[in-house]
């Protein structure tokens, strides 16, 4: 990253004139620096690239008032905490209703790929005491996420002590008397975290985390710091820290990936001009300009590049900011957000009886085949997924199944190539999968790995909670983030097998980063959302009855289904992901196959290929 002159008083002067060469040169410098603030400050909160969008925006506008171009970097600091000040204090001014799930805990559910802290520990390496540092950053308190930001780039050598304080609008001797209480706090902090990964662990901090939610607060650092200051087995792990400064010091910054292909999406009207007296022509030359001005900064920066195996940066939209911010000061503006708006409450589907064709009293008529795609689609809904096994034509129904992800129970895909931008994730399937071969190559397929299947099933997995507990730390030591293992039945009863070994993680300072069920048309609950304070993984739903006499409604009752419950779980925001059972069509598995071989779409692969089309 640039320091202030680095990249030039005349490249400042120039963008500020409105060259576009120049501009593409600064946001493709620049933009790692504002990503790494924002994100670190509200750790890979869901809003972390609208906040960033808003805040590159916010310093195009304000370009041409800059006195001194030389001070352009730290500027630009100055205004992205602004933008987060902002962002804060409207949220708490209008608070979002249907974010937590209900019974649930308050706290917003970050996005599987977007946990700044795993982000951090993951794309820089980090283990030992940086690792611990890392993940003791969470336990401090909320209004300190700012200063924790700032501070980080601060200690890694990317700012100045004098940048921070005017960022923070302090004086710098206020601004040494907080990072130092912050300090203290992250201290604290690390030996808690010491103390909570410890093997065997502390018998009486397993009481003292008996009601803990697993959820790291500044509460419970303080709650867990009165027990660790009066235990001698848990305040040895003071021992040897390395002061955080030493540590940090020389981290680069974490690098924000950019899409490929077209930065809008086709058909999003462009090139209005700012004047009154513009012509229409001068505005499509300025949208014209800026797209090639952000394909070549995209393209040439050391640091937005596509990484396909690393799913946690920055989404599409912030490329999309990119050509705003470009035409703005080329002189025509570009309306770009492409999220949907919020939805007002949460939707459930009835509640289930025995026989399942009650469940859809009047199924709807089979929706039609969608329209062809065009040439360069849009992107694919990071929500939908399938199950999928080989068949006969299975990539192409893959493709044409609109799904953006897709698993099958395994390490890899034999049989099955994965079509453009559809993310494979593989699986740890039972206790004989735990080996070196199948999890290295579990971790060349990407960074997300789900747990065991079905444990609690004689039939599956067949494990106990202690076994499961014994070999997690196998699938910890790939780096890659963890979906809990996905049980048949009673994945929120408390005392049920997950619960145990949700405890039993906890008590051991084990990593669980989502939680993952399977739905088959019972009633959907927010149990588990709410009981683990985690976002879920809905890894198998369809509408079927399984067991003694297992019975399948018809293809338009399915069909049916797949509507209403894809609506539902597309506006549940603690969902992240779902997959549908299964992409396959067969005869052991009634109507809940999507495709016949040869990628013939059933009544249910139809209404499941038009989710998109209706969200």
């Amino acid at each position: 990253m640039p320091q202030d002159g680095e990249t030039g008083v005349p490249t400042v002067i120039a963008a500020q004139a409105g060259d576009e060469h120049a501009l593409g040169t600064l946001l493709s410098e620049y933009l790692p620096l504002i990503y790494n603030i924002v994100g670190r400050a509200l750790n890979g909160h869901a809003d972390v690239d609208d906040v960033v969008q808003e805040t590159m925006l916010r310093a195009v506008r304000g370009l041409r008032d800059l006195r001194d171009p030389a001070a352009f970097r730290s500027w630009l600091v100055a205004v992205t905490v602004r933008q987060l000040r902002d962002y804060c204090q409207a949220r708490k001014a209008a608070p979002i209703p249907d974010v937590t799930p209900p019974g649930g805990s308050g706290r917003d559910v970050p996005d599987p790929g977007s946990d700044f802290v795993d982000l951090t520990i993951l794309r820089l390496g980090l283990s030992g005491q940086r690792r611990e540092t890392a993940q003791a950053t969470r336990w401090l308190d909320a209004d300190d996420q700012e200063l924790l930001a700032l501070w980080w780039l601060e200690a890694g050598g990317e700012l100045g002590r004098a940048e921070v304080a005017a960022a923070l609008g302090l004086s710098p001797r206020h601004t040494a008397v907080r990072i130092a209480r912050m300090k203290e706090q992250l201290t604290t902090a690390r030996v808690v975290v010491r103390a909570l990964q410890a093997v065997p662990p502390c018998d009486g901090l397993v009481t003292a985390t008996a009601g803990w939610n697993r959820v790291p607060s500044p509460l419970w650092r303080k709650r867990l710091a009165r027990h660790i200051r009066d235990c001698r087995q848990c305040d040895a792990h003071q021992d040897g820290l390395i002061p955080a400064e030493r540590l940090l010091r020389g981290l680069p910054l974490i690098p924000a990936a950019a899409a490929g292909g077209d930065l809008l999406p086709h058909g999003t009207p462009l090139g209005q001009s700012h004047s009154a007296h513009g012509s229409a022509s001068h505005g499509g030359r300025a949208v014209s300009q800026g797209r090639h001005v952000v394909r070549r900064a995209a393209a040439g920066s050391r640091h937005v590049r596509v990484a396909s195996k690393v799913a946690g940066s920055l989404q599409p939209k912030i490329v999309a900011v990119t050509l705003t911010a470009a035409c703005a000061v080329g002189g025509a503006l570009a309306v770009t957000h492409q999220h949907r708006a919020r939805p007002t409450s949460f939707a459930r589907p009835p509640a289930t009886s025995a026989p399942i064709a009650a469940v859809i009293a009047s199924p709807a008529p089979p929706p039609r085949r969608p329209p062809r795609r065009p040439a360069v689609a849009a992107p694919r809904n990071a929500k939908k997924g399938v199950s999928a096994w080989p068949f006969s034509g299975v990539s192409k129904a893959l493709a044409d199944s609109g799904a953006s992800w897709y698993y099958t129970w395994s390490s890899g895909h034999a049989g099955i190539t994965s079509p453009r931008g559809v993310q494979f994730v593989p699986m740890i399937w039972g206790p004989g999968s735990v080996s070196d071969a199948t999890l290295s190559q579990s971790g060349r397929e990407g960074r997300i790995l789900l747990g065991f299947n079905e444990p609690d099933l004689a039939s599956q997995s067949n494990m106990t909670v202690l076994q499961a507990l014994a070999l997690w730390p196998r699938l910890m030591a790939t780096g890659m983030r963890l979906g809990s293992p996905a049980v048949a039945d009673n994945a929120a009863t408390p005392g049920g097998w997950l619960d145990r070994f949700m405890h039993g993680a906890a008590a051991r300072g084990y990593r669980v980063n989502f939680i993952t069920v399977h739905w088959y048309g019972a009633d959907f609950a927010t149990g588990p959302a709410a009981r683990y304070h985690l976002p879920i993984w809905l890894t198998e739903f369809a509408l079927a009855r399984f067991g003694g006499s297992p019975a399948f409604p018809t293809q338009g009752q399915q069909a049916a289904f797949v509507i209403a419950s894809t609506s539902m779980l597309e506006r549940l925001r603690y969902v992240q992901r779902y997959a549908w059972f299964a992409l396959p069509a067969s005869a052991t598995d009634g109507s809940t196959g999507l495709f016949r071989s040869g990628a013939v779409a059933t009544t249910a692969g139809r209404a499941f290929e038009a989710v998109d089309a209706r969200h």
